[in-house]
């Protein structure tokens, strides 16, 4: 019960950091949000990656908001690839961890329907072709599709391969594109 309710927590303290930020007059501006992060100095990067990779591992936080703030936080360059670094690592240890665990953690943090939808891809003969689709586009849930590859005999220098050149294009799409959206909404 606690797993599946990590991630309602975690955006309940997203929404806390963020009415504290607009208490504090962090969120004012972008000048102002700029002017907090740069006052962290490499703290701050080194935070969003940990913060980025732990939340592919253990969905407490919800990723996506760390994929959406990377970009506004650090810029589109440096925020991209810190995301790329840090949903690379979390994903690889997504598979480590599924290699050495099995099925029973997966069970236990998603739904059972979800993990019954999902695992009948592993028994296709194309599963390499779809987890690689599914990586490169913005849209599957690739937290849990890198637990369930951790499964199957799929090795580790392809598993590598297909995260190294897919993710790139679900972050640039995700990240950049949705921030960039939002950067138009939000009245900065």
């Amino acid at each position: 019960m606690a797993v599946r309710l990590a991630p309602l927590l975690g955006l309940l303290a997203c929404a806390g950091a963020v009415i504290w930020g607009l208490r504090a007059g962090v969120l004012d501006s972008q000048e102002h949000l700029q002017s907090f992060i740069d006052s962290l100095g490499a703290f701050g990067p080194v935070v969003l990656v940990l913060l980025s990779g732990a939340s592919v591992v253990f969905p407490i936080i919800p990723g996506g908001i760390l994929v959406l703030a990377a970009p506004v936080l650090f810029g589109p360059v440096e925020g991209t690839l810190l995301s790329y670094l840090a949903v690379c690592a979390g994903s690889f240890a997504n598979f480590a961890i599924a290699r050495h665990v099995g099925l029973g953690l997966i069970e236990r943090a998603f739904s059972e329907s979800t993990v019954e939808k999902y695992l009948g891809w592993t028994r296709r003969p194309r599963f390499t072709t779809l987890f690689a689709t599914a990586i490169a586009l913005p849209v599957a849930p690739d937290d849990l599709l890198c637990y369930l590859a951790g499964t199957t005999r799929m090795r580790w220098r392809t598993f590598a391969l297909i995260i190294l050149a897919c993710k790139p294009w679900a972050l640039l799409a995700y990240g950049l594109g949705v921030s960039a959206l939002l950067m138009k909404v939000v009245p900065w």
